[in-house]
């Protein structure tokens, strides 16, 4: 995982920090900071009666003449009520903060954190804001600063939490964003395997074949470039249970013969989101050294049309033994998490997590912002909402109810992998995967909403989102103490 450009610090003296700018929040419904506006000799508190400081959630207020601090620069910006705040909430208002100062050069930033607000979520937003997805334009359209400097002064432990989460975010975007001609399986694997402190093993077609992963080899059969298995494991938390994350890694999905669109295919090169969540929370764990045992599997494919595409009708063969009619090339991320989950399961796990930008459905039903979760087991779906919620992301349960599981039985294999229908789209995907995960506790993700952001918004630059990268590493730090 490349480290960040942005050093981070922090300093107990909010007068003395000397900063290109200082990013200062301000809540709604609560007096303006009675530090800051003293320093300033009113100022905060005479915007505020005159309407141009609201503290409305993700108002900009920049001030370019201001005198009683050392920063040259002042950027006011709303958090909204106090009452409802959150680090979702507190996240997007620094990263859109940031994102409005990058456009030029800076050399600090420093960020005054008000009280009861989490220098967690106010750094990582901040870093959020920093990085935008145009790395390979000629002319860089983004400036990080070389240092955020964070007050109130916190523990270099909480620092060193800042700078693993916010390098996971922006490894895992950058991952998202990778053009599909430098981002294919092989060169994915190659990054997977790029932290020391990870066991990774990379499986090549051959071994593929040897270890009977039918599904995967059937969707990459059309592609040029062959297909991956890449295997993660970091052990640090001796006999305790081992948490297995999962994650679709289709690098481009045409479709196959089920072929896309020209405006369904566009973006496409995001459809291994799920992995990219897996490998970044995973490095973050070992930069963290996080007393945990993690175990990740990222199936690599590319899904293409071609004279030796998977057909309609073929049937597939998984690892476990179960054989799959495929009426769909299109819902290929199911078919190759199929191989991958069984694997996991007889890694005799505590509990499987899998993440899959895996079906329109789930957007059209939750939108853009919240991640469907669907689980055989209700004490480990609750578990990982309130992770999320903690995190500041969102899931939404959907049901799994055994009379959904009618709809993928097949005349002449095991299960099929799509529905007789279009209804329940998201749940039939879920009970598809669940004939692979052997009963162990297991909850599914589909993020295809939140992975990617099609326009630009205040907090977010459009193109991948680094969606439930959080969840995860907040997962992975506190899964052996609450087993």
């Amino acid at each position: 995982m490349t480290p960040l450009s942005t050093r981070l610090s922090s300093h107990s003296n909010l007068a003395q920090l000397s900063a290109d700018w200082l990013v200062a929040g301000v809540f709604q419904d609560s007096p303006v900071e009675a530090e800051l506006d003293g320093m300033l000799g009113g100022l905060l508190t005479r915007l505020r009666e005159s309407g141009d400081l609201t503290g409305k959630h993700l108002e900009l207020v920049p001030l370019l003449n201001v005198s009683g601090i050392a920063a040259m620069r002042l950027l006011l910006v709303g958090l909204g009520n106090r009452a409802n705040g959150s680090r979702a909430t507190w996240h997007d208002a620094f990263a859109a903060a940031l994102r409005s100062i990058t456009g030029k050069k800076t050399s600090r930033v420093g960020l005054a954190i008000p009280e009861t607000v989490s220098p967690l979520a106010v750094g990582v937003g901040a870093l959020q804001g920093c990085f935008g997805p145009g790395i390979r334009k000629t002319e860089p359209s983004r400036f990080a600063p070389d240092e955020l400097i964070l007050h109130p002064a916190i523990d270099e432990a909480l620092l060193n939490r800042i700078r693993a989460e916010g390098a996971a975010l922006t490894f895992a975007k950058e991952l998202v964003n990778a053009p599909p001609c430098d981002l294919y399986p092989e060169t994915f694997a190659a990054r997977i395997a790029e932290n020391s402190r990870v066991e990774c093993e990379i499986w090549d077609e051959n071994r593929l074949r040897t270890e009977r992963m039918g599904a995967i080899l059937g969707v990459a059969e059309a592609a040029a470039r062959p297909p991956r298995l890449a295997i993660l494991r970091y052990r640090t938390a001796g006999d305790a249970p081992t948490l297995a994350l999962v994650g679709k890694g289709v690098t481009f999905d045409s479709g196959g013969l089920s072929l896309k669109t020209n405006d369904q295919m566009a973006d496409m090169k995001c459809d291994m989101a799920g992995a990219a969540a897996v490998v970044a929370a995973i490095h973050a764990a070992a930069d963290l050294n996080l007393k945990v045992n993690l175990l990740g599997v990222m199936p690599l494919v590319e899904n293409m049309p071609g004279g030796r595409a998977l057909k309609l009708g073929d049937v597939l063969k998984a690892r476990n033994g179960k054989t799959i009619e495929v009426l769909n090339t299109d819902a290929e991320g199911r078919l190759i998490l199929a191989d991958a989950l069984a694997y996991a399961a007889e890694q005799k796990p505590g509990h499987i997590v899998d993440l899959a930008t895996l079906t329109g459905s789930c957007m059209m039903a939750l939108g853009t912002e919240i991640a469907g979760i669907m689980s055989n087991d209700l004490k480990w779906s609750e578990r990982l909402q309130a992770t999320a919620k903690q995190a500041g992301e969102r899931l939404w349960p959907l049901p799994m109810d055994d009379d959904f599981a009618a709809n993928l039985k097949s005349n002449v294999a095991d299960i099929k992998n799509v529905g007789a229908n279009r209804y329940g789209g998201a749940i039939l995907g879920g009970k598809f995967l669940e004939q692979f995960v052997a009963g162990v506790p297991w909850a599914h993700l589909d993020i295809a909403g939140p992975a990617w952001a099609d326009h630009d918004s205040p907090a977010k630059d459009a193109g991948g989102t680094g969606a439930y990268v959080r969840t995860l590493i907040e997962l992975a730090a506190n899964y052996s103490n609450s087993n």
